[in-house]
């Protein structure tokens, strides 16, 4: 069967939730080549005062390179390297809040973050933390956040995750990976330069960008859709077709798939993820197997909830000559499948999303077992 890229997603029936809540967006973005250069700008009205440092967290993948002279370091700002091999954890948090906490007698001007998801999540986990007490797993879930972060800045600059619009900073905690969903984890203020995601390399430029399209097939097809959702989700769908299927010259892929991740990232503040996005969470926290290609390792074997959307992933797959790792699950005992399982299963709303009120009618600890060991 020929599977054509304007392949259309189908849509489930919609979830009638009482009330509606009122979410944030992030209140400023700046978007454009070179649009970094004009981030002292941005800052200076922000800051307090010469005492008051930013701290610019930032993927030590630049360390040592041009970007790191373009920073408008002043004052006492501080620059923190941090690497991003790993999944952004809630000990790196409270270890960072420590250290700033420590360094400073007062709170900082603000927190900017410089790098992918990974840098974007801890940029914002930590503009939390600095105002609320305890430790970042203690915030793990939906609205446990109270009191407003510090003024954060974020800064893509690799393109798909949405971290750079969402309410939400997904971290390996103790005992599971969630996020800080909240009305203070948005961004203060974007800045989105698609300058910044050149060099990115082939592999890692295809599984963030699948990350986007994900967002966008688990949005479209979910029982939390409206048309909210769907007109943010419907735009970064044909983006990511685009991107990934059309033949677009480098400097315009680079500006398209930045907007793909933002309105990818708008799709799911009035919606939810939903399958990929809760198996993957499990094979991060038992494996620390990265959040995009974790969600490819999954997506691919999910026809029976996204068949539509698996057939495009797989065309985009072959076109781009990706090649996924096999037999990450072939040698795990069944302790670690059931811990898999139950982070997986502990998304609540990112199921219900997908399947509806019922879906423990559907989905079994041996379904999710059975997926699992496809990987």
């Amino acid at each position: 069967m020929e599977i054509r890229k304007d392949t259309a997603i189908k849509k489930k029936s919609i979830n009638q939730v009482p009330g509606y809540r009122n979410f944030p967006m992030v209140p400023r973005v700046v978007f454009g080549r070179g649009s970094f250069d004009q981030l002292s700008e941005i800052l200076m009205p922000n800051r307090k005062h010469s005492d008051a440092p930013f701290i610019f967290l930032v993927d030590d993948v630049f360390e040592g390179t041009a970007l790191i002279k373009r920073i408008p370091l002043i004052f006492n700002d501080q620059l923190i390297f941090i690497s991003a091999d790993e999944e952004p954890k809630t000990e790196q948090v409270d270890y960072l809040v420590k250290r700033i906490r420590t360094d400073f007698n007062e709170l900082p001007s603000g927190i900017v973050g410089i790098g992918g998801g990974t840098l974007l999540d801890l940029s914002k986990a930590v503009s939390i933390m600095l105002t609320n007490r305890g430790s970042a797993a203690d915030y793990q879930g939906w609205d446990l956040v109270h009191k407003k972060s510090i003024y954060h800045v974020g800064i893509p600059t690799i393109s798909g995750t949405g971290a750079e619009v969402s309410r939400t900073t997904v971290l390996l905690g103790p005992k599971m990976k969630l996020g800080i969903n909240s009305d203070h984890t948005t961004f203060s203020q974007v800045v989105l330069d698609p300058d910044l995601t050149k060099g990115v390399e082939k592999t890692q430029w295809f599984y963030t960008g699948m990350d986007c399209f994900i967002h966008c097939i688990e949005s479209l097809s979910g029982t939390y859709l409206n048309a909210f959702s769907e007109s943010y989700g419907e735009k970064a769908l044909d983006l990511c077709k685009e991107v990934y299927l059309g033949e677009l010259s480098p400097e315009v892929s680079r500006a398209k798939l930045m907007m793909a991740s933002w309105h990818g990232g708008m799709s799911i503040a009035y919606s939810q993820v939903g399958v990929a996005h809760a198996l993957s969470y499990g094979l991060s926290y038992l494996l620390g197997v990265k959040h995009g290609i974790g969600n490819c390792l999954v997506f691919q074997h999910l026809e029976e909830f996204y068949p539509e959307g698996v057939a495009l992933f797989k065309l985009m797959k072959d076109k781009h000559q990706i090649q996924l790792p096999t037999n990450i699950c072939a040698n795990l005992n069944d302790s670690d499948f059931d811990t898999m399982i139950n982070v997986a299963m502990g998304m609540e709303p990112l199921w219900e999303n997908a399947l509806g009120l019922n879906w423990k009618k559907v989905i079994t600890p041996e379904k999710l077992k059975s997926i699992y060991k496809k990987i």
